[in-house]
């Protein structure tokens, strides 16, 4: 009886979670169907690192290392470096709660804020994840909220950020598997944005990412594909008129 029930459960928050994700899928293409015809277009890549060690008493610690290139089509330079740690806590077997700090960094800036080619930012965010399944496909539901404080811009802007990941492992080779997800990501509030220097509340960007994963061991598995990244500019509000087209590998290191 409790088995069964057990099975009713998963099945239910699969189909919640492949409902959110295709609803999610939606408004990516809607922000697709709002990009202008003078939107600009960049060809990057990103290579984060993610590195997650079990604690005693059902404690994470995660470290990321993210670096961003941007211009690939011309010379070629690194466009930010992300640092985040973070210490997580397993609630149940598929619900685990996280805090966790950010500290990134902007070079090679051609547009806002004006005052410098780099600046900085700091964050602070608090995350649930979710993990399930429906049939063969392995879904995570992420939820982020973020506390920014941009340089050169006053005051703390927020950020919510919905990210939703299918998994589906090859049944002829299972450590291969096909890997899909698109995350939105939408400001609260507004932040210096009428000077140019902060966010403005509303849509922010939209990062939707197919490719393959392949495990290589119990500790080590990597994603390799291509992300599609829509960005809301300060400049022309309420249109998205930044297309990047990334290479994303992410390599995810388990001890």
């Amino acid at each position: 009886m409790q088995q069964a029930a057990n099975q009713q459960t998963r099945k239910f928050t699969g189909i919640i979670s492949l409902s959110v994700f295709v609803w999610s899928l939606l408004l990516s293409v809607e922000s697709f169907a709002q990009v202008p015809s003078t939107f600009s277009q960049d060809f990057r890549l990103w290579t984060p690192t993610f590195l997650t060690v079990k604690l005693p008493s059902s404690f994470f610690a995660s470290m990321e290392v993210n670096p961003r290139f941007a211009d690939l089509d011309d010379s070629g330079k690194i466009d930010q470096l992300l640092l985040r740690p973070a210490l997580g806590y397993q609630l149940t077997e598929n619900l685990s709660i996280w805090q966790g700090y950010a500290w990134v960094g902007n070079f090679n800036q051609r547009h806002t804020p004006p005052q410098s080619p780099f600046f900085e930012e700091n964050r602070i965010y608090q995350q649930v994840n979710y993990t399930s399944k429906f049939e063969s496909f392995r879904i995570l539901s992420r939820f982020r909220l973020e506390e920014r404080w941009i340089e050169h811009a006053d005051g703390t802007a927020l950020r919510f950020r919905m990210m939703l990941r299918a998994m589906y492992p090859l049944p002829v080779a299972p450590e291969w598997a096909l890997v899909t997800y698109d995350e939105i990501f939408v400001n609260i509030n507004t932040v210096g944005a009428t000077q140019g220097k902060g966010p403005a509340a509303g849509f922010d960007q939209n990062r939707f990412f197919v490719g393959i994963n392949r495990t290589f061991g119990k500790h080590f598995n990597m994603d390799a594909g291509y992300q599609n990244q829509l960005i809301n500019s300060r400049s022309l509000p309420n249109l998205t008129n930044q297309m990047n087209h990334v290479i994303l590998l992410n390599f995810y290191i388990n001890l």
